[in-house]
């Protein structure tokens, strides 16, 4: 799943690690959701949501294209 974990957590100057303790994680948590190895648990992603204070869907975007029509 592509998401902008990675772009939030450098606009606050916060690591990989301060990232993963605000959210009680590990770091290679963190570094898998970056790299779009490893999806977060919805918890996980309500979680991150709220500690930056936008919605999901401004973090996380889901990969599949739906055709309307």
């Amino acid at each position: 799943m592509k998401n902008r974990l990675k772009v939030l957590r450098a606009e606050r100057d916060w690591t990989q690690a301060d990232l993963a303790d605000k959210l009680e994680v590990s770091r290679q948590t963190i570094n898998a959701i970056e790299k779009g190895k490893y999806d977060p648990s919805l918890p996980l992603a309500f979680k991150v949501a709220r500690l930056f204070e936008i919605p999901i869907e401004a973090i996380f975007e889901d990969e599949i294209e739906v055709e309307v029509g």
